[in-house]
């Protein structure tokens, strides 16, 4: 929340972080009041990019348990993305031109970048999960840069998003992009790679120095060789030479035994599961609710143990402690509304899909341009450690960047059709308002549609009056109703309408408020 004796928000300010001090102390125990508009855009914004207007007011009167476990069902059967037809291929099947070649190979990244963004667009809790964990199992395509594992690599992202957690860590270290990424390629049996066994214990599982030792890792290098058959063609799937693995005994996490790769699985998750689950939960609910779990405050712990032991007794099971959570009263506080930080995908999906304004591939292709330019570059995280998220996406530069591109696309909106943003808007005011000449009733609706809260201050809604009034539209055009017939008076059916709609969003879009979700 925003302390009373905090000034007006400045989201460039490197002290952001003082102002979400989290005082959450609401419980894990189900919401069951029906859902406001406020609840249901704030459950769409965190599970998804956003929803249209339509899908809000559909969800509206809805209990949390009916709509979330609809969103979780719709995850759990969700298919993957078709595999390209360059799936399988390898260095043999592409030109041996090297110009060829890599015109080829960025046409097939273009593709598939695409593919997925267009997926992680479509507003299911599947892929924003499959896109949170790219930013958890890290890797960097321009380390393996390779099509085909980039495909295995988002395949096995989708397959286990909300799936079983200890199978997924188990898949995702056998990718050859992550072989590649954290050197497993190259962990020999006489020559162990420790990057791979690091990972797995301080960035993947356990968090940085949580119960386990130097030992560990070193000895658990030693259990994860052997994964280094790279083929003689180039971009073939990693396997397994059993004469580069190390035959010899090792003790990982107290346990002793001539152990290879699954054993380091079974190990780490009998031996740490109350760690493991700690440590993802934190993550979790420092993604869904609130970027500070700390306990300075509120109760955030006491959440985390709770979803902790849903998880343990679940087999590591995704599904029950996220539908735990997005179902709880403490989702649904008040100090969890608009607290996080908007990354660059979120401005512009959540613009997209709230607007519900039409789009094409062009306009996908655009975001994903413009998201890398801020730092978010699709499936090229900054490091092993991923994105650092909410502070990290504001600094000074990447505050106007966020602005302008935003704009950017609300310029092309306005371009290609006028008449959508006065559609927006009458679905936003509703049939009882679409007749209405006061401006106060429609700047509300879409404040409040693209704000968490609205603005902070009367100030703040005076101004965006001022940008909705255009010139050419008299004051006393205005009124607190329509009068059917009658001369001098403004509605949303006015001509005007639609250009004063795409001022107000050109200035809601460059609010602090707009920035969070």
């Amino acid at each position: 929340r925003i302390p009373p004796n905090k000034p007006k928000l400045e989201l460039n300010d490197q002290n952001i972080m003082e102002y979400f001090i989290n005082c959450n102390t609401s419980s894990l125990a189900p919401f069951t009041t029906p859902l406001d508009k406020q609840k249901a855009e704030h459950l769409y914004r965190r599970l998804g990019f956003g929803a249209s207007v339509e899908t809000i007011n559909q969800a509206v009167g809805q209990t949390a348990t009916t709509l979330v476990n609809s969103l979780v069902n719709q995850a759990l059967s969700l298919p993957e993305l078709p595999a390209p037809t360059w799936a399988n291929w390898t260095r043999a099947n592409y030109p041996e031109d090297d110009d060829l070649r890599g015109d080829m190979v960025n046409s097939q990244y273009v593709e598939w970048r695409l593919s997925y963004a267009n997926s992680i667009l479509s507003n299911n809790l599947r892929d924003r999960l499959s896109f949170f964990w790219s930013n958890h199992f890290v890797t960097e395509l321009k380390t393996y840069d390779a099509p085909p594992f980039l495909y295995e690599y988002i395949n096995c992202l989708q397959r286990n998003a909300i799936g079983n957690f200890k199978t997924f860590t188990s898949e995702i270290g056998l990718t050859s992009a992550m072989l590649y990424y954290l050197d497993g390629v190259y962990n020999n049996g006489n020559n162990p790679n420790e990057n791979y066994a690091r990972e797995i214990y301080e960035l993947f599982c356990l968090g940085e120095g949580n119960n386990y030792t130097e030992d560990d890792i070193i000895e658990t290098a030693k259990a994860l060789t052997g994964y280094t058959e790279r083929g003689e063609i180039g971009w073939e799937p990693v396997t397994f030479d059993i004469t580069t693995f190390d035959p010899g005994a090792k003790t990982i996490l107290g346990q002793t035994g001539n152990w290879g790769y699954d054993d380091v699985i079974n190990i780490l998750f009998s031996e740490r599961s109350n760690e493991i689950a700690g440590f993802i939960c934190t993550k979790l609910y420092e993604f869904f609710v609130h970027p500070d779990s700390s306990d300075d405050a509120g109760n955030a712990q006491t959440i985390i143990s709770g979803m902790a032991t849903t998880f343990i007794a679940g087999g590591f099971e995704l599904a029950p402690v996220l539908s735990q959570l997005f179902q709880s009263q403490h989702f649904f506080d008040d100090e969890a509304i608009g607290v996080i930080i908007k990354s660059p995908f979120d401005c512009y999906y959540n613009l997209i899909n709230e607007t519900n304004f039409t789009y094409t591939d062009t306009t996908v292709a655009a975001s994903v341009n413009y998201a890398g330019m801020l730092s978010q570059e699709l499936f090229n995280p900054v490091d092993v450690a991923g994105w650092q998220r909410n502070r990290s996406w504001v600094n000074t530069n990447f505050l106007i960047g966020r602005w302008l591109s935003t704009e950017a696309f609300l310029d092309e909106f306005f371009n290609q059709d006028q008449e959508q943003f006065r559609t927006l808007t009458l679905d936003a005011v509703g049939p009882a308002n679409s007749n209405t000449s006061n401006p106060e009733i429609v700047v509300r609706a879409l404040v409040n549609k693209f704000t968490p809260k609205g603005l902070l201050t009367d100030q703040d809604f005076e101004n965006a009056m001022s940008a909705f009034k255009v010139e050419d539209v008299p004051e006393n055009y205005y009124g607190s109703d329509y009068i059917a017939g009658g001369l001098g008076y403004w509605n949303l059916y006015d001509q005007s309408a639609p250009k004063q709609v795409f001022l107000l969003l050109r200035h809601i879009v460059r609010q602090p408020e707009f920035q969070l979700k």
